[in-house]
């Protein structure tokens, strides 16, 4: 077995122990700590590797020198100091995944259908494709089989095959080697906004759970958008634009007035993103607090209006909260009931995000 085969099953036995514990990976969130670029590091324990294990030279030990049967092995030597322990040790090994391996797993546990983009919001890339053969190229690229067989017919040929000892060894004039073209491909963009609440209400664990939901809403989206772009408006009674380190660190004291965060997030999407040429997925996060229901109104009024027609889906989490009423998820239901360009959910606790992903991801929009 090559090395590269004795490499893919290991990723098969990391990928099944992270759908083992899928759950605690989503909820726990250490990993998303650990992102390098396109690739997650995961602590994965419970794994041995074997590994071999060299003693000094010139000591006596299993098969080396005198000894009778029934002799100890080894030295007697002095007991350890200390109290002994009830648990088994720990092995803690870190393992490389990528973010399309990450999606595939999420996708396969939540049975996600993939997404269709919306209407025609392509740009073509180019990108190269092995599709042919030729009699020269890079060793790396030699095709073994295409290679074999015109050795093979080569063989039959000139009738030096014998099925008694069917060897077949290549010559120079036997390889083949994989071609590439360049082609056409329409790639898809799109762009995720998150929009939070950040007033008192919203503490340290509603915004935590909010972080872990949207690494992994980012990570389904990225598998179906190469170039995913991503912004973020934070709100209290005005909304503002910021950076993702500052949407889940930042705490304000005051009122909360939804309708900020849709005006700003609609004025980006008309400034940067032409919803003929984009996918749109707006997120809106909050405990459910809204200042008055006149601003209920005025929200409810954008998101007919705008966000619902150029969207290709509008999501909305109520992640709960001691402090908030809810109010705001019980006045969307009673307005856009079974609309289904609008997705609403409720998070009660950390347990929770994989259902609140389910609900936002599970229609394939």
């Amino acid at each position: 077995m090559s090395i590269k085969e004795d490499h893919n099953r290991f990723k098969d036995i990391v990928k099944g122990k992270v759908k083992e514990d899928f759950k605690k990976y989503v909820t726990q969130g250490e990993m998303i700590g650990k992102r390098e670029n396109d690739f997650v590091k995961i602590p994965l324990p419970h794994i041995e590797i074997p590994t071999f294990r060299y003693g000094s030279k010139q000591q006596g030990g299993v098969g080396q020198g005198q000894g009778q049967p029934g002799d100890g092995v080894g030295e007697p030597g002095e007991g350890g100091q200390g109290q002994a322990g009830e648990n088994p040790g720990e092995h803690l090994l870190e393992v490389d995944l990528s973010m399309d391996e990450l999606a595939d797993i999420l996708g396969e546990k939540l049975e996600l259908p993939n997404i269709v983009p919306k209407g025609n919001k392509n740009i073509d890339m180019e990108k190269s494709r092995y599709s042919g053969l030729a009699p020269v190229g890079p060793e790396g690229l030699r095709h073994f089989r295409s290679s074999y067989k015109k050795a093979l017919k080569r063989y039959l040929s000139s009738g030096t095959y014998n099925p008694e000892d069917p060897v077949i060894v290549p010559i120079r004039r036997d390889f083949q080697y994989r071609t590439s073209k360049k082609i056409t491909q329409p790639q898809a963009k799109a762009v995720v906004i998150y929009m939070m609440d950040v007033s008192g209400s919203m503490g340290d664990e509603q915004k935590e759970i909010v972080r872990l939901e949207s690494f992994w809403i980012n990570t389904w989206l990225k598998k179906h958008y190469k170039g995913l772009e991503t912004r973020f408006i934070i709100h209290d009674a005005a909304a503002k634009e910021v950076d993702e380190n500052t949407f889940f660190r930042t705490s304000e004291s005051g009122g909360t007035l939804i309708s900020s965060a849709y005006k700003l997030c609609q004025q980006i999407i008309e400034t940067d993103y032409p919803v003929n040429e984009w996918n749109i997925y707006p997120f809106h996060f909050s405990d459910g607090d809204n200042w008055s229901g006149e601003d209920t109104r005025l929200c409810v009024k954008i998101l007919t209006e705008f966000f619902l027609p150029k969207a290709n889906v509008f999501c909305y989490g109520q992640v709960e909260s001691k402090y908030g009423s809810g109010q705001f998820l019980k006045d969307l239901q009673k307005d856009f009931g079974e609309d289904g360009r609008i997705i609403l959910s409720q998070i009660e606790n950390r347990d929770k995000i994989l259902d609140s992903i389910k609900d936002f991801l599970g229609k394939g929009k």
